[in-house]
This record gives structure tokens, C-alpha cells and sequence, in this order.
């Protein structure tokens, strides 16, 4: 019989070191090396695999089997991000910070799916039912016929499933508290973790029935528990948003049955969260003004465009110049800078530079290169962009305007909200809408541009 062993697991990261270490030598996080006692399984001989009962029958690729019916949560920006609804059977993870509104999120979502008809089991195992009526209350949702449990076994969680009628939906708040008897780990651990989410999800497989499974996050905003956790599932949700602010997005890093570039935008007030049906109303500002260091962005979230404003400040200093940015690549930033020194005569190696994406928006494509040295430019310079303008655009190393994806739907969205202006690469085919097009194709071509309206000013 094989003997017993202790080894200590990162909780960050999964790894396995045989003795305790202060620091995790494959995440470099401290103190997060937990004592777990392994019992090895026998290992399988070829003999062994020789007597296996099972047999695999394989199909061709080309089989067509049916279509999915996926379950419509009743929530559009949701079932926008989840690409159309639940899919039956399928494990999804919903992280976010605490606070952030994913209970919120949830008992509504479980209030839609309830009065469609469906049977709906909400398995807390942070609150009491008692907490989770009176925050329903609070939602104006306490005659909800959603059904509640508290509780912590995995194993009562995956025997609930089995017991529960078809087209039903279970949601597990949170799986990090989950844990299975048989170890003797605490919850929250990285083998508890492992293990609750394969018993929840082998059940939820098994009888076809959709379950969320709820997630935290560390500090640095990745989901917390073992990597094996993300790969467990069927998709991903990131919860975001500032506290501070009302609106929340929602976002799939990972969706086996759709897009995993989709955003879902909402708004949080006394009743809960609501959708936001124009979303680029939240991330301009009502008044911009004639303040220089402000461009506009129309970007694309999945299908979805989006106006957001861009702003800069450049500030003179007489020590080491300081580089900051939030919603944005701080190593574009860079580049951006570099290319203004090196191309187009902007000088910003004695001056801070700093760069913000209004409304705690995070932009991650190129497209957005043009509008952040448009800003930037416009900053050192200390002329204003036209108030009706946007710009978009990828910017090359040697300071030419690339065209991006998706030109004609963003001057489209920008035309509806009333812009009448677009500074962008030249369009190949006709322009749409009722918009201005000042084709570029070097980034100088805009900083001459602006120091010719500062003379003019002068």
C-alpha cells in the first residue's frame, strides 16, 4: 500500500514543493505555501489498461449533431456576454472583486430565470438564507420564487443537482467556500477548490444543467485558487468596476460557446443593477469643454461600439519625469511618447506624462494608439482637439497611421451621437454616414496640424 506524504501547495498558483518555503518559487508570492497530506493512488499497468471495460467510439468531424438550445437569462447585457444564454451542462465562473455586485447580479439573474418558469437553487455558502431574503428585499424581489440553501459540502451541492428537474439552473456563491470531507484541507484550499468544482461540474455535465459558480479575486485582480479552476470550467466572467463609480462592465476572458471579447455594461442603484442602453453616454464627459488633452475614441467591444474619451496631462518637472496611466498598456504608452520625441518634434523627456481612459474603462486595442497621442500632443502643445472630433488609429514605429478593424462601424457610432469629425487612416471604401473624414497617414501631419492653431491662437 502506498504510504502517506505532506507536501505544501501554493494557494496562488497550484505548485507543490516537498518542504515549506517562505516564497512560492514559481509565482514569487509570499507565505502562501499550505501543509496537504497525499495519499498516491496505485498506479495503472498495462494490464490493468488491457482489462478496461470502456470502449471510445469516435465520429467524423463532419457530423452534424444538434444545435444548441441555450436558456435566455432575461438580462440582454448578460446574455450578450455569455453569448445568447446558459447552454445546458454548462459550468460558468463569475469573478469579481468583494462588493463589486456579483450577488446583486446573480439574484437577479436567478429572479428572471425564475419567472420564466425554470427552478432555480441559489447555494450560498457565505450567507445565511436569512441574509440573501433581506438583500432581496432590498431588490424588490422578496416574492421571487427562487429556491435558497446554505451550505458548504460539495458533495450535498452535487447530489442537489442530480435531484433537481431539467432546464433547472443552480448557483453556487462561492466555490472558494466550498469543500468535500474526505480532505482533510481547509476550504479555500487549493485541493478543495479542485475538488469541489469537479464534483459541481461533473454533476452539472452529467444531468445537463447550467450552474454558476462564484469567484474571488486576489489584489491583483486574477481569480483567485488554482489555475486548474479556469481550465474547469466552460467560461470565464470578470465583474468590474470602481466602487466609487455607479456603472459595472462584465466581461468573458473565456467562452467556449461564444465570443470572449463581449462587454456588458451596467448601472448600480437602489435597485440593484440595471442595463446601461447607451453605454458611451457613460464614458464621456457631459461637459468637455475647450480643455486640450481630451480626444475621443470609438472602440470595439465584441460586436459592440463603444465612445470613450481619452485624456492627457503633460506637466513640466525639473526631476525625473514621471509616466502614469490607467485603462490603458503602459508600455504603448511608452511607445507613444518615444514616437511624438523621435518623429514628430514633441518635446516630453522633462515633463510628466499622464494618461486616463475616463470612467474606469480598459482599452486594450491599438486602434487606440492615435487618439492617445492626439491627446497627448494636444496636452504639450496646449491647443484643444475639436469638441465633435474622434480619432482612432494604429501607430507605427516610424509615426505612420495604420488602418485598424472595423473603421466604417465606428465612424457609424460616432455619426449617431452626433461627432461630425474623424481623424483616422484613409478608408478604402465609401465614408458612411453623415461624418468628416481628415485622412492621415503620419502622426506629424496631426502635430503640425495643432501647432498651426497655436500660432493662429497667438
Amino acid at each position: 500500500m502506498a504510504k502517506t506524504y505532506t507536501r505544501f501547495v501554493c494557494q496562488n498558483c497550484g505548485e507543490a514543493s516537498p518542504r515549506w518555503l517562505g516564497q512560492c518559487p514559481h509565482c514569487q508570492a509570499w507565505n502562501t505555501l499550505q501543509e496537504e497530506i497525499v495519499t498516491p493512488k496505485a498506479k495503472t499497468t498495462h494490464a490493468a489498461a488491457r482489462g478496461a471495460t470502456g470502449v471510445l467510439v469516435f465520429s467524423p468531424i463532419s457530423a452534424r449533431g444538434e444545435t444548441i438550445a441555450r436558456l435566455p437569462v432575461g438580462i440582454g447585457e448578460l446574455d450578450r456576454v455569455l453569448g445568447g444564454g446558459l447552454v445546458p451542462g454548462a459550468a460558468i465562473l463569475l469573478g469579481g472583486e468583494p462588493g463589486i455586485g456579483k450577488s446583486t447580479l446573480l439574484l437577479q439573474a436567478a429572479d428572471r430565470l425564475a419567472s420564466q418558469g425554470r427552478e432555480v437553487l441559489y447555494v450560498s455558502g457565505e450567507e445565511s438564507e436569512q441574509q440573501i431574503r433581506l438583500r432581496a428585499a432590498r431588490l424588490g424581489l422578496g416574492g421571487s420564487p427562487v429556491r435558497l440553501a446554505s451550505g458548504n459540502d460539495a458533495a450535498a451541492v452535487a447530489m442537489a443537482i442530480f435531484a433537481a428537474r431539467p432546464e433547472s439552473v443552480v448557483i453556487v456563491d462561492s466555490i472558494q467556500t466550498m469543500s468535500v470531507a474526505s480532505l482533510e484541507s481547509a476550504p479555500g484550499s487549493v485541493a478543495q477548490i479542485r475538488a469541489s468544482t469537479d464534483q459541481i461540474v461533473r454533476a452539472a455535465k452529467a444531468q445537463e444543467i447550467p450552474v454558476i459558480l462564484v469567484g474571488h479575486v486576489t489584489k491583483e485582480g486574477s481569480l483567485a485558487g488554482p489555475k486548474i479552476l479556469e481550465h474547469a470550467v466552460d467560461a470565464v466572467l470578470l465583474f468590474e468596476g470602481d466602487r466609487g463609480l455607479s456603472h459595472r462592465l462584465i466581461r468573458a476572458v473565456k467562452n467556449r460557446y461564444g465570443a470572449t471579447d463581449e462587454v456588458g455594461v451596467f448601472e448600480m442603484g437602489e435597485q440593484g443593477l440595471r442595463e446601461v442602453a447607451n453605454p458611451s453616454a457613460l464614458f464621456l464627459s457631459e461637459d468637455r469643454g475647450e480643455v486640450s488633452g481630451s480626444a475621443v475614441f470609438p472602440a470595439i467591444e465584441g460586436t459592440r461600439p463603444l465612445l470613450v474619451e481619452i485624456q492627457a496631462l503633460v506637466n513640466p518637472v525639473q526631476g525625473t519625469p514621471r509616466r502614469a496611466v490607467v485603462g490603458w498598456d503602459g508600455a504603448r504608452l511608452a511607445m507613444i511618447i518615444a514616437v511624438l520625441e523621435a518623429r514628430c518634434g514633441v518635446s516630453l523627456g522633462d515633463k510628466d506624462v499622464y494618461l486616463n481612459v475616463v470612467g474606469g474603462m480598459r482599452i486594450s486595442e491599438p486602434a487606440a494608439d492615435l487618439a492617445a497621442a492626439a491627446a497627448i500632443a494636444s496636452a504639450a502643445i496646449g491647443v484643444p482637439l475639436p469638441a465633435t472630433s474622434v480619432a482612432f488609429g494604429e501607430i507605427g514605429l516610424a509615426g505612420e497611421i495604420r488602418p485598424v478593424g472595423q473603421m466604417e462601424q465606428r465612424l457609424r457610432e460616432a455619426a449617431k451621437l452626433g461627432f461630425t469629425s474623424a481623424t483616422c487612416a484613409p478608408l478604402r471604401g465609401p465614408i458612411p454616414g453623415k461624418i468628416q473624414v481628415d485622412p492621415i497617414r503620419r502622426l506629424d501631419m496631426l502635430v503640425r496640424a495643432l501647432r498651426r492653431q497655436a500660432k493662429d491662437r497667438r
